[in-house]
């Protein structure tokens, strides 16, 4: 084996440096090169006008013997002295160009070094200092024509990434158009199947079985058609380059061999609209003109498979509950591999299972503990994915009063044993009231063993661990409860470290979301996103052989869609909106049956529960000169999502007055006993400002909730919950608008896509560039007063990622927890940690 070394030009931690580290071999710094004899391929910058740096050149005259070979990096925009470095340096030194690449590089380019240095070190043959350029040249000129003359990387992709520069500065905005406009004329146009007539299309498409027939035969051919001409009336176009390639992307059907096109974009919410309206004719058209308009839209699994005849499910987020007995184990192993195999999103709560050390059938010490069970959920998650297109996720959450939370933890440490090691499970802790307070306090904590607690109480731990106020006591005087001690503040900092690390736990403050707890059970865990928070009931599985002996729980089915804030407001149309949404996501609700997981059957089939959530909302500040945070930005959230939330409300106790028909248990819910509803009422702008936001606006007025707490009392709710707020990103840039509530992350995102990075610009950010701070730079405190005033109403969860510097050292990250905790917020989402450099790589100026 031939022993080969990176050496790399350019910053220690810039561009050049970024691309080296996702080489598969050891790398030096020009500047810190040791002559070990070793076979070195130089990576390059360009300087000036297509010239070698003076560094790479001394290094070059001192070692061009020991290089086999060079790529260089330059920026496409700089024409015929592209990367030329990389031809000066084969011309003056007689050594072998590799490959030119853009900035950081594109997947492609690192799996073609990748693979064009691993083929070499196969050959065998020793082209080091004994061997004579000539020879060195033949070897590598074959490879070097595969590289140079590569094609492969489309030209829209190419104007795409010329909105910025080499150096990852934002340098030209309108390239992005140029891009769409390439896109939409050299890939869609000329792919995008063409027919004679509708009926010749629909025909085509029913017949080689790409549509249902049957939702559309609820609809006679001309009330079709219109719906067809309402949206193409409506000329829609896209915004960004982002936004078609990702809707082309993922969203749009296509023929079998993926040659054709067989929907735009006006197509795909059609059928959306025919068969979510059920054969409502006046619904489908109001749901055709708010989804063209792009005042809400459908969740990715609803908008991609809605009207299919292969398809997928239109949910793809779940909650399960474990059991502690191994048939309960191995019925959650199964459910995950069976929603893994439709590429959903599992999220389990392990807190019932026993600690490691706890006794099975009186054999003390026998348990393995958690970590036993989330090493084989790890493994499934990945054995069972969708068809090798999509890996499984699966999120796994323990109490921090688990007697295993340490071992929990300790499972994401980057030093963490093969043995232990989690390696794509996301993990997120349940913190209570009472954590909170010890750690305060500095008082030292129990930590609780489950079995101990069921044998003498015959309550599952995930019960009891939610409502500590009232147990711990109780279970800390108690001599039978098995229990060790911690330092809660050791706790919180190991939390905070980790996340620094990985980005996790994912936190779930118990206490905050049981005390807005609309329902009689209690909420235990969250998703893998944290914005669902519903009550669940554990279910107990027989053997095999005795299924009728089986007692189904209450697991957890998420069933989304999410309006645009900017939209609704700018349109005039909150009220229309929610109401449409609730229409499309109860559909989803009534044409579901997750059969194969009757937990989530169950549930799905008497709570109907929704979440309508929201994004858009730093862009419309930002359109409007709002600054993030101010006093403005909290009175447009609070009037805002006040509204929303009476209108989802008036919608569900409608739907409950018109079917006759409740959610399961209202009558225990805070709803039926009025109490919901005290201090709702109107909530209106003083700010001119904001009071010119709303103008023309119907919002609910003191007497509105008056009469809405009457009837809900009377007549009940459809939907046991309506409101979350999801992260969104994915079905963001098809929206052409930024993420959730949260801010951006950079004023260009970059995104890779396999082989080609693609950039989205923030929207209107030419003309307000200046209004955008991203969310490292945002202050957490402001971004969390803002979640909370949204929080108040929204019955559900807020999905919050908090993004910091690499300079924020645990004792401030673990202020901004108590921070979150103090102001009401319900769950912490993933902590994302950018490393500062000497000089950033983001697209951060203009």
């Amino acid at each position: 084996m031939i022993i080969l070394k990176i050496v790399y030009d350019g910053l220690k931690h810039g561009n050049i440096y970024d691309f080296v580290k996702k080489l598969d071999y050891p790398s030096e710094h020009i500047s810190e090169f040791v002559n070990n004899n070793e076979e070195i391929i130089l990576i390059i910058k360009t300087v000036g006008f297509g010239e070698l740096s003076q560094e790479a050149r001394d290094f070059l005259i001192k070692y061009s013997h020991l290089v086999i070979g060079v790529a260089s990096s330059g920026n496409k925009n700089y024409g015929s002295n592209y990367a030329k470095a990389g031809d000066v340096a084969s011309k003056d030194f007689g050594i072998p160009l590799i490959m030119k690449f853009e900035g950081r590089g594109f997947t492609e380019d690192i799996k073609k070094l990748n693979k064009w240095l691993k083929n070499y070190n196969k050959s065998g043959v020793n082209m080091g200092v004994n061997c004579s350029l000539d020879d060195k040249y033949k070897n590598f000129v074959n490879d070097k024509n595969k590289f140079c003359n590569d094609t492969s990387i489309p030209h829209w992709i190419i104007l795409n990434n010329q909105i910025i520069d080499e150096e990852g500065n934002i340098k030209d905005l309108n390239k992005d158009l140029e891009a769409l406009d390439s896109y939409l004329s050299e890939e869609i146009k000329p792919k995008l199947k063409r027919f004679e007539s509708l009926s010749d299309k629909l025909k085509f498409l029913i017949n080689n079985e790409y549509y249902e027939e049957e939702f559309l035969k609820l609809y006679s051919y001309s009330q079709i058609k219109e719906i067809y001409k309402i949206a193409y009336d409506y000329n829609f176009n896209f915004n960004s380059f982002m936004s078609a390639y990702k809707f082309y992307k993922d969203y749009s059907l296509k023929t079998r061999d993926k040659k054709n096109y067989l929907e735009t974009y006006e197509d795909r919410l059609v059928i959306n609209a025919l068969y979510h309206a059920s054969g409502d004719f006046e619904l489908a058209k109001k749901l055709i003109s708010n989804l063209i308009r792009q005042n809400f839209t459908p969740a990715t699994p609803t908008l991609l498979n809605s009207g299919l005849k292969k398809r997928g499910e239109f949910v793809s987020c779940f909650l399960l509950e474990a059991g502690d007995s191994l048939n309960d184990i191995s019925r959650i192993i199964e459910f995950t591999m069976q929603l893994s195999k439709i590429g959903g999103g599992v999220s389990i709560n392990l807190s019932n299972l026993r600690a490691k050390g706890e006794s099975i059938k009186g054999i003390a010490n026998a348990c393995k503990g958690v970590i036993g069970v989330a090493k084989i959920l790890d493994y499934v998650s990945r054995y069972a994915d969708q068809m090798g297109h999509r890996l499984g996720a699966v999120a796994i959450y323990l109490s921090a009063h688990h007697a295993d939370i340490l071992d929990f933890l300790n499972s994401k440490k980057l030093n963490a044993d093969d043995d232990v090691r989690l390696k794509t499970l996301s993990l997120g802790v349940v913190v209570s009231d009472k954590m909170i307070s010890l750690a305060k306090n500095n008082k030292m904590m129990a930590l609780f063993y489950p079995h101990s607690i069921y044998k003498k109480y015959k309550m599952n731990f995930a019960d009891v661990s939610v409502d500590m106020d009232k147990w711990y006591d109780i279970l800390v005087n108690d001599s039978d409860i098995d229990k060790k001690f911690i330092n809660p503040r050791n706790l919180l900092e190991m939390i905070a470290q980790l996340q620094g690390e990985s980005g996790y736990p994912y936190i779930m403050f118990c206490d905050n979301a049981n005390k807005q707890n609309t329902s009689s059970g209690k909420i235990k865990f969250s998703n893998l996103c944290t914005e669902i928070l519903q009550p669940s009931l554990t279910s107990h599985y027989a053997p095999y052989d005795q299924r009728d002996k089986d007692i189904i729980g209450m697991d957890i089915s998420c069933n989304l869609s999410s309006g645009h804030m900017g939209n609704m407001i700018k349109n005039k149309n909150i009220k229309e909106t929610v109401f449409l949404a609730m229409e499309l996501m109860n559909s989803v609700s009534e044409k579901s049956n997750i059969h194969y997981v009757p937990g989530v059957c169950k549930a799905n089939r008497l709570n109907r529960s929704v979440g309508f959530g929201m994004m858009g909302h730093h862009s419309f500040l930002a359109e409007n000169m709002i600054e993030f945070g101010s006093d403005e930005n909290l009175e447009l959230i609070d009037v805002f999502f006040n509204a929303v939330n009476y209108y989802s409300l008036l919608h569900s106790n409608l739907k409950a007055k018109k079917t006759g028909k409740k959610f399961f248990q209202f009558e225990l819910s805070t709803y039926a006993s009025g109490e919901y509803f005290t201090n709702r009422k109107a909530i209106l702008p003083t700010f001119p400002k904001i009071k010119d936001i709303f103008k023309d606006i119907e919002l609910p007025t003191d007497k509105d909730w008056q009469e809405l707490r009457k009837s809900v009392i009377k007549y009940g709710l459809w939907n046991s919950h309506r409101l979350a707020i999801a992260p969104n990103g994915s079905i963001g840039y098809v929206m052409s608008t930024t993420s959730s509530l949260t801010p951006i992350k950079q004023l260009v995102e970059e995104r890779t896509y396999g082989n080609s990075k693609t950039y989205f610009p923030a929207p209107y950010l030419s003309d307000v560039s200046f209004m955008y701070q991203t969310a490292y730079q945002i202050d957490k405190f402001k971004l969390i007063n803002v979640i909370a005033v949204a929080q108040k109403h929204i019955d559900q969860g807020i999905s919050l990622e908090l993004c910091i510097n690499s300079d924020m050292n645990t004792r401030e990250l673990q202020k901004i927890y108590l921070y979150a905790h103090h102001k009401g917020i319900k769950t912490l989402y993933y902590t994302r940690t950018r490393k500062l450099k000497l000089s950033e790589c983001e697209a951060c100026s203009i």
